[in-house]
C-alpha cells in the first residue's frame, strides 16, 4: 500500500508539474548579433523572463552567424513567431536604425501581417549600440516596425536608475535597454546594463503571462502550404520527374546562402529526349518539348533542395537557356519561352525572372538544350 501511495503521489506531482509548465508563458528572445553584444543582453533578458518561474525563454537568431560565440544559436523561422506568448527583439544599432539582418527577417513577415498573426502579442526591444548615438532613433524604428503588426509594445520604463553608476555612460532608455559596446576600458554590457536588461525581461514576462490566451495564434502552417502547392501542381497537370542523377563528380544543386544553383539537360526516363542539333536532327517543336522536359528536371531538383516544400521559393532570379543550333539560327527566345512560361505557371509572380538565351555548336550528351537556373529561397 505504501508503494502504491508513493506511486500515486509521484504521478500527481508529475501531473501538477505538467499543468504548471503549460500555464507558463513561452517567450522568444529573437536577435541579430554581429560581435556578441546583443547576445549578451539577450541572455540577461532571458534570465529576467525566467526569474519568477512564470515564463520560459528561448533564444534564437534571425540568421546563421559565423561568429564562434553565436554559430550554435538556433535560427528562427517566420512561421514559428505566432506560436509564442511574447517576443523580445534584439538588434545592433545600424546608423540610427535596426540592423540589416533583423530588417531582412522582418521583411519576410508580410504573410503574418496579412493574416493578423501577431496582432495582440506583446513585444519588447533591446539593442547594442556603438557610441550610443542614434540609439533612441533605432529603438523607435524598431517599435514602428512591430506596431504595424498590431503587437502590444511593452516599454522598459524607468528601471534600475537608483543603483546605476552615473560616472560612466550607460545604455538605459525608457523604450528598451541598450549597451554602448564600443566604449573602451569598460566591460560591455556593464554590470548595470545587464541588471537593467534582467529587469526588462522580468517585467516583460509579467505582461506576457497576463496576455497569454487573449489573442489568437494564427500560425501559417508550412505543411499546409506544401500540401496546397502540390495540389496546385496536380490541378495544372504538372508532374515533376525523379531527380536526375549526376553523370560526374558534381551535385544536382548547390545552395549558397539563400540562392540555389541548378543546371539540367533534356533527360527523360533515363534517356535524352529529342537529342541532336536543331535544323539537322530535330525540329523546333521537338526542341520545345525537350525544353519543357529540361525545365521540369530543374523544378524537380529545386523541389529536392527545399525538402519538398516549394512554397519556400521566394523568387526565380535567373534562367539561362543554351540551345544546340546552327550558326544562322536566331529564334532562341521562342524556344526559351517554354521554360519561362512553365516557371511563371508554377510560381506566379515569383516565377518572373531575368533571362539569357544563346546558341551553342554542341551540348553535352547530345542534348538539344541545357538550362541554368538560380532561385532565391525564404
Amino acid at each position: 500500500m505504501k508503494k502504491l501511495g508513493s506511486l500515486f503521489v509521484l504521478l500527481l506531482l508529475l501531473k501538477i508539474t505538467n499543468i504548471m509548465a503549460q500555464d507558463k508563458a513561452k517567450v522568444l528572445v529573437l536577435i541579430h548579433s554581429d560581435n556578441g553584444g546583443t547576445y549578451e543582453l539577450a541572455k540577461e533578458i532571458a534570465k529576467g523572463i525566467e526569474s519568477d518561474k512564470n515564463a520560459t525563454a528561448i533564444i534564437k537568431q534571425v540568421k546563421t552567424s559565423q561568429n564562434q560565440k553565436l554559430k550554435d544559436i538556433p535560427v528562427a523561422t517566420v512561421e514559428e513567431l505566432p506560436t509564442y506568448d511574447g517576443i523580445a527583439f534584439g538588434s545592433p544599432v545600424y546608423f540610427g536604425n535596426i540592423s540589416t539582418g533583423m530588417s531582412e527577417f522582418l521583411s519576410k513577415t508580410v504573410n503574418l501581417w496579412t493574416n493578423h498573426s501577431l496582432e495582440g502579442m506583446p513585444a519588447t526591444v533591446f539593442m547594442s549600440a556603438g557610441s550610443g548615438a542614434g540609439k533612441e532613433l533605432a529603438l523607435q524604428a524598431f517599435w514602428n516596425s512591430l506596431t504595424v503588426h498590431g503587437m502590444v509594445m511593452v516599454s522598459n520604463g524607468i528601471r534600475g536608475t537608483e543603483s546605476i553608476n552615473k560616472a560612466i555612460p550607460q545604455g538605459n532608455t525608457v523604450l528598451g535597454v541598450t549597451s554602448m559596446a564600443s566604449l573602451k576600458d569598460v566591460e560591455r554590457p556593464t554590470k548595470d546594463e545587464r541588471n537593467i536588461a534582467e529587469l526588462q525581461g522580468k517585467n516583460f514576462a509579467k505582461v506576457a503571462l497576463a496576455l497569454k490566451g487573449t489573442f489568437a495564434k494564427k500560425a501559417i502552417s508550412t505543411i499546409e502550404k506544401s500540401v496546397n502547392f502540390n495540389e496546385t501542381l496536380k490541378q495544372k497537370n504538372i508532374v515533376l520527374p525523379q531527380v536526375p542523377k549526376p553523370a560526374g563528380n558534381y551535385k544536382p544543386f548547390v545552395r549558397s546562402g539563400n540562392l540555389v544553383f541548378i543546371n539540367q539537360v533534356a533527360l527523360k526516363d533515363g534517356k535524352i529526349l529529342n537529342p541532336g542539333k536543331l535544323g539537322v536532327d530535330v525540329n523546333e517543336q521537338q526542341v520545345k518539348d525537350a525544353t519543357r522536359a529540361t525545365m521540369l528536371n530543374v523544378l524537380s531538383v529545386l523541389n529536392e533542395a527545399v525538402g519538398g516544400d516549394l512554397s519556400k521559393v521566394k523568387q526565380c532570379v535567373q534562367l539561362t537557356g543554351i540551345f544546340n543550333t546552327k550558326d544562322d539560327y536566331t529564334k532562341h527566345a521562342d524556344l526559351m519561352n517554354i521554360a519561362s512560361d512553365l516557371t511563371v505557371e508554377v510560381f506566379g509572380d515569383k516565377g518572373k525572372h531575368a533571362r539569357a538565351t544563346l546558341g551553342a555548336s554542341s551540348i553535352p550528351v547530345n542534348s538539344s538544350v541545357e538550362i541554368q537556373a538560380i532561385f532565391e529561397l525564404e
